[in-house]
């Protein structure tokens, strides 16, 4: 259902090195780039991820309540991409482990502040 996932940044560069890094420890790569903008992908069928500068020219801002996902296959692939994320010097927001039945995550907000996890369901 979900095609991408759009967020923003105030520093193109800077952000791209880290989800470059980031993206590599579950495969990612870039498949779109613009002056503005740059998509992921993992290769498969499913949604990608994006960064952008504002359209408008405004400062991007962060989302209250906005937050976006990346499926993993492992426990120790949500603590390896979450251990990734901090070295990259995302700020914790929940260390990874269980979070209910089913569900084992860690939460981190990349260098512009937008909330991420990394996560495994089942």
């Amino acid at each position: 259902m979900i095609g991408y996932i759009c967020l923003g940044t105030n520093d193109l560069p800077r952000a791209c090195a880290f989800y470059d890094a980031l993206f590599a420890e579950v495969g990612g790569q870039r498949m779109m780039e613009e002056d503005t903008f740059v998509a992921w992908t993992s290769g498969d069928a499913g949604a990608s991820f994006a960064i952008t500068q504002p359209f408008d020219g405004n400062a991007a801002t962060v989302g209250n309540g906005v937050m976006a996902a990346i499926a993993v296959g492992s426990e120790d692939d949500v603590k390896r991409v979450y251990s990734k994320a901090m070295e990259l010097g995302a700020t914790d927001e929940g260390p990874p482990g269980p979070r209910g039945d089913n569900f084992y995550a860690g939460y981190f907000r990349d260098l512009d502040g937008n909330k991420l996890n990394v996560f495994i369901m089942g």
